[in-house]
C-alpha cells in the first residue's frame, strides 16, 4: 500500500518537521512494515515542467505508431519556441496539457533524458507517464494533466503532479486489515506520535429510510450482513475526475478511470469501505444478494467470464449475476461513458467468504485484499455519504432522500481480561491504569472497575494479581482483537515493543538430537554424498494425481486430507505419497533444460483417520490439558516421514573419458540399500524381492524388507505414470517410509584378525527371476562363521547359459580370527556355501 504524507496530514497532526527516518521508526515500533520511504522532490533532477501540445504529426512506415509532437514549454527550454519530442502514446491530442522533461534531466532508476535523432526526426526530452515518474504502475499512457490545473506551460510540474511529496510504502500484515486505509495509519501514528488524530469514520451520515433507495433483497445474511446504497440522478457523464483526486489515486497505484469509479477507490482508500458504482439504468429489476447457482457465470470488468461457485456471493438483477460480491463488478452494469444515474453500493462481507473466492478465480482486487483482513461493519453509510457529497460537488446531478440500509450485523463479543495478565505474560510491568489508557486509545470499550483505575499506580483501585478482570468490547475496526492475547498484545505493541527485554532461555542440558533426527540427517547425508540434490516440495496435490500415478481403487493412498482452506483450489488434497510433488519437480526442470536428475525428498505424507471426529476446541488463555491434547492428536492425519528418490538422464556422464551409463531400474533399487545402511539397518536383516506396486513398472519393480516388513519399493515408473506426467522413459524412483524402520541395534565393535584372507569367487548359473540377495544369503548361511564379506561383482546372461537363465560371479572372503586359514578349510567352506545356495535358490556353479 503507497500513501502520501500529505494526505496522511489532513487526519493527524504530524509535526511539520518530521524527518522521513522518525516517520518509518514510528510505523515500524507499531508492527507496521515499512517497504519504503520516498521523497519524490529527490526523485527526479532537471527541468520538470509542464507542455502544452501544439501540433502532433502521424508518423508512418514503423512497426508501431509513432508520433512527432509539437509541445510549448513556455521559456523552459531558453528559446521560447515549441519542444520536438517523439512520443508513442496516444491518449493525448492536440490542446491537451503534460508532464515534459527536458534534456540533462534525470528520471527515477537513473534514466537520462537527451536530445537525439529518432525515427527520422529530433526528439529533444521526453512527455512522462505516471510509471516513467515513479508515481505509479500505469504505463498504458502519458499524464494528460486536467482541465481546472492552473499552471501554464513552462511552470514546474512537480507540484502539479504531487512530486512534492513523501511517499511511504507499506506491507500490511493479515491481521491489521484496518491499517490499509489513511483512517487506520492517521490512528495509528496518533497513538505513537502523541498527536491529534480527526476520525472521518466519525463523520455525520444519514441513516437509513423506510423507503429504500432501490429495492433490494439479501437472501444470505451470514455473507452479507450490511447492505447499504444510495442513488445520485443527473450526473454530469463528462465531468473530471479533480485534479488532487487522480494524483492520489495515481499514487497509491491506482489508474484514474472516471469520476464515479475514482470516487470508490479514493473512499476505500481514505476509510477502508470498498465500494462500487452501478449504472443504475443498466439495471434490470430489483437486486438479490445471494450465494451464486451451478452453472452461472459473469464477466468481469477484466473481460473474463467465470464460471461461479455455490460459495460465491453474487449480487443479481432479472438478467442474473451482475457483480461478484466483494471482489469485482460485472461490465452489464458498470458505470460507462454515458452514465447519468448512479447507484452506490457500500456492504459488509464475510471475510472467509471474500477470501476463498479471490483464491478460487485469482482476482486479487483491492477490495478484495480489504475484505479478506476485515472491514469496519460501521462504515457503509459514512462512506456513502462520503461519496454522494463528493459525485455532487464535482459531476453534478441530484442525490436522493432514500437510503437504503440493511443491517443485520451483530454486535461484538466482550472479552474478559484479567488486569494483571499483560504483566504476567510479557514481564513487564503494567500498571493496570496503563492497561486500561491503552486499550481505550485502541478504541476499546473498558467496563467492571476501569472508573476506579487512577493514573497513580498507588491509587489504583484494582491491584495487579488479585485475580480482577476487565470486560473489554473491541471496537468494529478491530476483527482480530477476539481472545485476551490479542489484548496483551495491544498493550505490548502501544506501550513500545523495546520495552520488552530480550532474555534468551536456558537450553535444556544432555538432550541435543533424537535418534529419529540423527536418522534423517545421516540419510540426507549419504544420498547427497552419492550425488543427489534435495528438493522441499509443497505439500498439496491435485485430485487427479492418483489417475496420473495409476494408483488401484481401494488403494489407501487415494483416500486423501482435503484442506477446508487451500491455497490453490487446483490442489486441495494433502500428498500420500512424496512421488506426485517430486515428479512435478522432475517435470519442471525438465521444462528448463535439465536432463540429467538426481532429486530427493525428506518430507511428511498425510493419511487421514476416517470417523475420527472434530477436535476439541482449545483457548490461546491456558495450557491444554493431556486429555485435550490427546483428543486433538486422534484427530490430526497419521503424518509418517517418507524418503523418497527420483533419476532421470544419466547417472554417469559421458565425455573424454568414455560413454556415460543412464540412469535405471536397479539405481533406485541400490538408493533405498544406501538409505537403510545410512539408518543402521544390518545387511542381513535387509531383503530384496520382485513386486507389484503402483506407479512402478510390474517387470521391473522391487520391495524393500526389514525383519520380513515391506517398508519400501523401488523401481522403474509404469510406462503409463511416465506418459501421463510427460517424463522421460525409464524414469526411475524409490519411496521409502523412514518410520517403519525400526530402531538401529547396538553396534559392537569388529573383530580385526591380524592372519591373513582367503579370497574365492564362484559364479552360480540361477533362474533370471532369482533375486541376487536371496543367492547372497544362502551363501552367507552355508559359508558358517569363517566367512568375513560376500560382493557380487558380475551378472552375466547368454545364450550358452540357456533361455531364462543367469550367472551371478561372488567374491567371497574368508578369515580365521586366531590362525592362517588351510586351503582345505577355505574349500570346504565354500562348498558348503554353493551347496546351500543350490539348495535354497536351485543354483549350480558355472562350467560344471
Amino acid at each position: 500500500m503507497r500513501v502520501s504524507v500529505s494526505w496522511l496530514r489532513e487526519y493527524v497532526d504530524l509535526p511539520a518537521d518530521l524527518p522521513a527516518g522518525d516517520l518509518e521508526q514510528a510505523l515500524v515500533d507499531l508492527g507496521i512494515e515499512v517497504e519504503s520511504v520516498v521523497d519524490l522532490r529527490e526523485t527526479v533532477t532537471g527541468q520538470l515542467v509542464v507542455g502544452e501540445v501544439r501540433e502532433i504529426e502521424e508518423l508512418t512506415g514503423f512497426k508501431k505508431p509513432i508520433r512527432f509532437c509539437r509541445v510549448d514549454v513556455g521559456d523552459a527550454n531558453g528559446t521560447g519556441e515549441p519542444q520536438e519530442i517523439v512520443c508513442g502514446a496516444r491518449n493525448f491530442a492536440p490542446g491537451d496539457r503534460v508532464v515534459v522533461i527536458l534534456p540533462g534531466g534525470v528520471l527515477p532508476g537513473g534514466f537520462a533524458i537527451g536530445a537525439r535523432k529518432t525515427y527520422g526526426r529530433n526528439s529533444n526530452g521526453m512527455i512522462c507517464s505516471a510509471k516513467e515518474l515513479g508515481l505509479g504502475d500505469d504505463h498504458s499512457g502519458i499524464i494528460v494533466l486536467p482541465e481546472d490545473t492552473p499552471a501554464k506551460p513552462g511552470d514546474d510540474a512537480r507540484p502539479v503532479v504531487g512530486l512534492d511529496d513523501v511517499v511511504v510504502e507499506l506491507e500490511i500484515t493479515p491481521d491489521r486489515g484496518y491499517a490499509m486505509s489513511l483512517r487506520g495509519l492517521a490512528r495509528e501514528l496518533s497513538h505513537t506520535l502523541g498527536v491529534p488524530f480527526r476520525d472521518p469514520g466519525l463523520a455525520p451520515a444519514p441513516g437509513g429510510t423506510e423507503a429504500p433507495a432501490y429495492p433490494v433483497e439479501v437472501r444470505d445474511t451470514v455473507g452479507c450482513d450490511r447492505f447499504a446504497a444510495r442513488l445520485v440522478r443527473g450526473v454530469d457523464p463528462t465531468a473530471a475526475t479533480p485534479g488532487w483526486m487522480q494524483r492520489r489515486l495515481t499514487v497509491a497505484g491506482i489508474r484514474s478511470i472516471s469520476l464515479p469509479v475514482d470516487i470508490t477507490n479514493y473512499v476505500m482508500l481514505e476509510l477502508g469501505q470498498p465500494m462500487h458504482a452501478f449504472d443504475a439504468d443498466r439495471i434490470a429489476g430489483p437486486l438479490v444478494v445471494r450465494r451464486a447457482e451451478a452453472g452461472e457465470k459473469l464477466t468481469t470488468l477484466d473481460g473474463v467470464t467465470r464460471a461461479l461457485a455455490p460459495e460465491d456471493m453474487v449480487i443479481c438483477d432479472d438478467t442474473g449475476p451482475i457483480s461478484l460480491a466483494a471482489v469485482m463488478g460485472g461490465e452489464t452494469s458498470e458505470v460507462v461513458a454515458g452514465t447519468t444515474n448512479v447507484l452506490f453500493e457500500a456492504a459488509h462481507w464475510d471475510p472467509v467468504m471474500v477470501g476463498r473466492t479471490a483464491r478460487r478465480h485469482r482476482l486479487f482486487s483491492e477490495a478484495a485484499k480489504r475484505w479478506e483482513r476485515g472491514v469496519d461493519p460501521a462504515l457503509p453509510l459514512v462512506a456513502i455519504a462520503r461519496a454522494v457529497r463528493l459525485l455532487t460537488e464535482h459531476g453534478g446531478g441530484t442525490a436522493g432522500d432514500e437510503i437504503l440500509d440493511i443491517d443485520h450485523v451483530r454486535p461484538r463479543t466482550p472479552v474478559v481480561l484479567p488486569v494483571d495478565l499483560p504483566t504476567r505474560r510479557i514481564g513487564v510491568t503494567y500498571p493496570p491504569a496503563r492497561v486500561v489508557a491503552l486499550l481505550e486509545q485502541v478504541g476499546c470499550t473498558v467496563a467492571q472497575g476501569a472508573d476506579r483505575l487512577g493514573e497513580d499506580p498507588g491509587e489504583v483501585g484494582v491491584a495487579a494479581g488479585d485475580g480482577a478482570a476487565l470486560t473489554v468490547t473491541p471496537p468494529t475496526w478491530r476483527p482480530d482483537l477476539t481472545d485476551p492475547a490479542d489484548l496483551v498484545e495491544e498493550v505490548v505493541r502501544l506501550d513500545g515493543y523495546d520495552r520488552v527485554p530480550s532474555v534468551l532461555p536456558t537450553a535444556p542440558p544432555g538432550r541435543g538430537l533424537t535418534w529419529q533426527q540423527r536418522r534423517r540427517r545421516a540419510v540426507a547425508r549419504s544420498l547427497a554424498e552419492r550425488g543427489y540434490v534435495e528438493v522441499l516440495a509443497h505439500p498439496f496435490v491435485a485430485p487427479e494425481l492418483a489417475d496420473q500415478l495409476g494408483l488401484p481403487e481401494g488403494d489407501p493412498r487415494r483416500q486423501a486430507v482435503r484442506l477446508a482452506n487451500p491455497l490453490s483450489e487446483e490442489e486441495p488434497l494433502l500428498r500420500t505419497t512424496l512421488l506426485g510433488p517430486l515428479l512435478g519437480i522432475v517435470k519442471r526442470n525438465l521444462g528448463r533444460g535439465q536432463r540429467d536428475l538426481a532429486l530427493y525428498e525428506i518430507g511428511a505424507v498425510f493419511h487421514p483417520r476416517p470417523g475420527a471426529g472434530r477436535p476439541p476446541a482449545m483457548g490461546v488463555d491456558r495450557r491444554p490439558s493431556d486429555e485435550e491434547f490427546a483428543a486433538a492428536d486422534a484427530v490430526v492425519p497419521d503424518q509418517p516421514r517418507h524418503v523418497a528418490v527420483v533419476l532421470t538422464g544419466d547417472i554417469e556422464p559421458a565425455g573424454w573419458w568414455g560413454a556415460g551409463r543412464a540412469a535405471g531400474w536397479a539405481d533406485a533399487v541400490e538408493a533405498g540399500r544406501d538409505v537403510l545402511a545410512a539408518a543402521d539397518i544390518p545387511g542381513d536383516r535387509v531383503e530384496v524381492r520382485a513386486a507389484e506396486y503402483a506407479p512402478w513398472h510390474p517387470g521391473r519393480c522391487a520391495e524393500l524388507l526389514v525383519d520380513g516388513t515391506v517398508v519400501g519399493h523401488a523401481g522403474e515408473l509404469h510406462p503409463a505414470v511416465v506418459a501421463a506426467l510427460e517424463l522421460p522413459r525409464r524414469t526411475s524412483a524409490l519411496e521409502l517410509d523412514l518410520d517403519a524402520l525400526p530402531a538401529a541395534p547396538v553396534a559392537s565393535g569388529p573383530v580385526v584378525s591380524g592372519f591373513p584372507p582367503a579370497l574365492i569367487d564362484v559364479a552360480l548359473v540361477v533362474d533370471e527371476s532369482v533375486p541376487a540377495a536371496q543367492v547372497q544369503r544362502a551363501l552367507v548361511e552355508g559359508a558358517g562363521e569363517l566367512l568375513e564379506g560376500v560382493r557380487l561383482f558380475d551378472v552375466y546372461a547368454s545364450e550358452q547359459l540357456g533361455a531364462g537363465r543367469k550367472s551371478l560371479a561372488y567374491k567371497l572372503t574368508f578369515r580365521a580370527p586366531d590362525r592362517t586359514l588351510t586351503v582345505e578349510e577355505a574349500v570346504a567352506a565354500r562348498d558348503a556355501a554353493v551347496a546351500r545356495a543350490a539348495e535354497r535358490c536351485g543354483a549350480t556353479l558355472r562350467g560344471a
